[in-house]
């Protein structure tokens, strides 16, 4: 059978569980199609003299049974579906010959003009199962399933539920800026969304993507009233999702590294609203990784240490230790910090931190903004107001911020 614009391929989605299927040939193309059959819950037969290891082990195991001998007349009796994939021509002209007569769909691997059912590339994600046929190019059908599968696992491709779901609230860490540094999951879920609530550093080109029906909020414009800030966004995220929408609430970074997600997950909680917290890519890490700064590095750092830099040392409210942290020997990396560095720099300074540690602000780290300036601690204070350092900015602290990528080069 030949696909043509006249005559092509009928797709058709077989339910084989607990129906018999017959597979002659325990090859490569056997071991391929095999575990695709066990998961429908077929009735498996297994026949051919030998097996690649992979085969045996899943007779050995019991999904399928393994009848080891040549094919032979009769074999596809009460036979739903066959899979003919033997190096023998003959046998496998005799096996499609029978399979003609006792009307089984057969699948040739040797000659697809030859059968009457081509196996589609498939690709299955989040329930849905993709499958792709385009006559005898397998390749090609190979790379739409690819495309297709890839494009719903990133979110580019968007297939939006719309059957009835219970309320949903996801909490996304959208990474350190760039679009590209937000999880599949993450993207996937905004693809998804019916509503966004968006911080200011969340990675707004993912906002643009979304679909004209989506409403975008952003968290920072949302009206307070008599609530705090962080109490108005938990009554938005719960009232969304009371009213059945799909909510996302995209932050920058990771939902719990000084991102206050642990407060939206509990109010969520006490709503009895169901909740999903999706990692992000911290920009205590990946915003000097871009700027070719190591956070630890063999023979140099051994550890790192991330501090919130939003309280001076000397306010009240602090709560880190920075007599321990002067005298650590690791890395450093401060977030929210660029206008208390100078306060921070003199507390390191008091404890015992050498004055000439080496420092470096990375400001809009991993966007075509970056940009990368150098100080010590006992300059910070005065680069800063020079070269106008402004948030948001990664400052890292520490001997890695003189390591580069070619520093040991030859």
């Amino acid at each position: 059978m030949v696909e043509n614009a006249e005559q092509p391929a009928y797709p058709v989605g077989l339910r084989l569980a607990g129906r018999r299927v017959v597979v002659i040939g325990g090859g490569q193309v056997a071991q391929r199609r095999l575990p695709a059959l066990i998961a429908a819950g077929a009735d498996i037969t297994l026949v051919s003299p030998s097996a690649t290891p992979s085969v045996e082990a899943m007779a050995e195991a019991g999904e399928i049974r393994w009848e080891r001998r040549r094919y032979e007349e009769g074999d596809l009796a009460d036979t739903w579906y066959a899979l003919v994939a033997t190096t023998d021509r003959e046998a496998n002209a005799r096996a499609s010959a029978e399979a003609e007569r006792t009307r089984t769909w057969c699948v040739r691997a040797d000659d697809a003009e030859a059968a009457t059912a081509w196996t589609p590339a498939t690709g299955r994600i989040e329930g849905v199962t993709v499958a792709v046929l385009t006559g005898t190019d397998p390749r090609r059908s190979a790379a739409v399933r690819d495309a297709i599968v890839e494009g719903l696992r990133d979110g580019t491709l968007g297939a939006p539920q719309h059957r009835a779901r219970a309320p949903f609230v996801a909490l996304v860490g959208g990474g350190p800026g760039d679009p590209d540094l937000i999880t599949v999951r993450g993207r996937r879920l905004l693809a998804e969304a019916d509503v966004v609530i968006a911080d200011r550093l969340g990675p707004r080109d993912l906002l643009d993507e979304l679909p004209p029906h989506v409403e975008v909020i952003d968290a920072a414009k949302i009206p307070y009233g008599r609530f705090m800030a962080q109490e108005a966004i938990n009554n938005a995220l719960i009232d969304h999702a009371k009213r059945g929408r799909s909510v996302v609430r995209l932050k920058g970074g990771d939902p719990f590294v000084f991102g206050r997600g642990m407060e939206e997950a509990q109010a969520l909680a006490e709503a009895g609203i169901a909740c999903t917290v999706v990692p992000g890519i911290s920009s205590s890490i990946s915003v000097p990784g871009a700027a070719g700064i190591p956070v630890t590095h063999r023979g140099v750092a051994h550890e790192f240490t991330v501090v919130s830099g939003h309280v001076a040392p000397d306010d009240p409210r602090s709560l880190v230790d920075w007599a321990s942290l002067a005298r650590l020997r690791g890395t450093l990396v401060i977030l929210m910090g660029v206008d208390k560095i100078g306060k921070i720099a003199e507390a390191l300074i008091a404890h015992g931190k050498d004055p000439a540690t080496p420092l470096a602000l990375v400001q809009e780290g991993t966007t075509a903004a970056q940009r990368r300036v150098d100080a010590t601690l006992a300059t910070v204070a005065e680069t800063v107001r020079a070269q106008d350092v402004r948030p948001p900015a990664v400052i890292v602290i520490g001997e890695v911020v003189r390591e580069a990528p070619d520093k040991h080069a030859g």
